[in-house]
């Protein structure tokens, strides 16, 4: 009986100890933890959500005790960027969201872990945020540039000072609409960029009381509740663009006149600009130029089209495009090329502005034709006074040696080829004193050769050391040139006293 006590007397108070753990309430052990009232709020126990306020349930789609910390992640992520996917370890301190609507407050604990849902009105701001608030605050009014905020619809539900501003200078119809006033008839982006999801596009708003449009380029960050735009104005580019397009064009219609070939390769290497003269003077197609070939390809169709000098060998013609480029690049090249068709061109390499180069192509054909004809003259004439037996030379106004024949030459020992400086007519009488005997009328002919206004045809004697007298006849011509003419003679005559030495007394 006493045994069936004692068993009795333990038993039953082991039982009604391990019935009260069992129907225990939950929320009795964690009474301090377990948020209560209208403050949303969940808590979790071992990772499962294990309480949550009536304010929370109502606000999020949940269920105690049938979502762990992963399922909450998903639901509170969108509304609270950052929350963390899985749950914070004892220790790590407090963690604070900002969200759409308010804020989040975290606390972590050994087996336990709260979750605070604080709305905007409720949030307990520290000097820091305030101060971070009210510099963004600063930022918002004084960006020069538009900013703005749309939700899901498209309408715009926040804009700063700048946004504003501008929608007040559009016409009163389309400033009272809530639509974006950057809408666009295409929506398709101008560009994209693939890791954030960002679309530029270039915009043009049109005022009432301006006939110059203001152009922007706006770029769309999209959201999962709408998306944020901002806008930077376009509108000195447009200008700068136009004024190039307008340059160009003027100076395509200055070049279209010019009978000089250019081609402007930009710093690619591809034609950027030619005018009709080069399609003549290269006999290459629109087609060919219009896709803007490289200046490889362009030389190598030049070469085909036989518009150049032929190469030995393709090799050297490959080294010696390099070296063309390379002296065009530093201003150094000018050759001039002679065709089978027996044209010759004149072309010229010069650099341009970032990094660009130009070559000229002058069809010199009949200037050359004009020189080798000058040219062939000149031997003519110098082959006939090489025939006379006077010796002759001619001297320009200036006084300076421009013309002997070879009589000349043999007669005083004269070697005008030999000679890089000018031969004056002073040179020349100091020759004619050491080679002759003394004669005082040197000076009058070195005077009636300088002589600018009227002259007149005169003689003198001279006589070379150890030979017969001869004769020098002084003969003004066209442009102020004299001829001073020696010849041979067995005597002299009685008028070859000098003219010039009366006409000057």
């Amino acid at each position: 009986m006493i045994d069936l006590i004692l068993i009795l007397a333990v038993v039953i108070p082991t039982v009604a100890l391990g019935s009260w753990w069992v129907l225990r309430p939950v929320g009795s052990f964690a009474a301090k933890s377990e948020p209560e009232g209208d403050v949303p709020a969940i808590v979790f126990r071992g990772g499962i959500l294990d309480h949550a306020t009536e304010a929370a349930m109502a606000r999020f789609p949940i269920a105690i005790g049938a979502h762990d910390w992963e399922d909450i992640h998903d639901i509170l992520a969108p509304d609270y960027p950052g929350f963390p996917p899985h749950r914070p370890l004892n220790g790590s301190g407090e963690i604070w969201l900002k969200g759409l609507k308010g804020s989040a407050q975290i606390i972590p604990r050994t087996n336990l872990t709260s979750v605070y849902f604080h709305e905007v009105g409720d949030i307990s701001l520290t000097s820091r945020d305030t101060a971070e608030l009210q510099l963004l605050r600063q930022i918002n009014e004084h960006l020069p540039y538009p900013v703005w905020k749309t939700d899901l619809t498209g309408a715009v539900i926040w804009s700063n000072a700048a946004y504003s501003a501008l929608r007040r200078r559009l016409p009163e119809d389309a400033a009272k609409t809530g639509v974006s006033i950057f809408t666009l008839p295409d929506p398709s982006p101008k560009s994209v960029d693939g890791a954030k999801g960002t679309q530029t596009n270039r915009v043009k708003v049109e005022y009432a009381f301006s006939e110059s449009p203001e152009w922007f380029s706006v770029a769309c960050h999209p959201l999962s509740d709408g998306a944020i735009y901002h806008a930077t104005s376009l509108s000195a580019v447009i200008k700068a663009e136009d004024a190039q397009r307008d340059f160009v064009q003027t100076l395509a219609k200055t070049f279209a006149h010019l009978s000089i070939g250019l081609a402007i390769f930009n710093r690619n290497r591809q034609l950027a600009l030619f005018n009709p003269a080069l399609i003549d003077l290269t006999g290459l197609s629109v087609s060919f130029l219009s896709p803007r070939p490289t200046i490889d390809s362009f030389f190598d169709a030049l070469r085909e089209n036989r518009r150049m000098p032929e190469p030995k060998n393709y090799k050297t013609w490959r080294h010696r495009m390099a070296d063309m480029i390379s002296a065009a690049e530093s201003g150094r090249f000018e050759e001039t090329w002679s065709l089978e068709t027996g044209q010759t061109y004149r072309v010229t390499g010069r650099p341009h502005p970032d990094g660009a180069i130009a070559f000229l192509l002058e069809d010199i054909s009949a200037e050359i034709s004009l020189t080798r004809n000058f040219r062939a003259e000149l031997e003519l004439g110098q082959s006939l006074v090489d025939t006379f037996e006077d010796a002759l030379a001619v001297f320009s106004q200036s006084g300076v040696l421009t013309f002997s024949n070879k009589a000349y030459d043999l007669l005083w020992g004269f070697r005008g080829d030999s000679s890089f400086a000018d031969v004056t007519i002073s040179d020349a009488i100091q020759l004619w004193r050491e080679k002759s005997a003394p004669n005082p009328m040197w000076q009058d002919l070195r005077d009636s050769v300088m002589r600018l206004g009227d002259r007149e045809e005169w003689s003198m004697p001279v006589c070379l050391k150890g030979q017969k007298p001869m004769q020098c006849k002084i003969l003004p011509i066209a442009s102020g040139a004299t001829v001073v003419r020696f010849s041979r003679q067995t005597s002299v005559s009685a008028k070859s006293q000098p003219r010039a030495r009366k006409t000057s007394d």
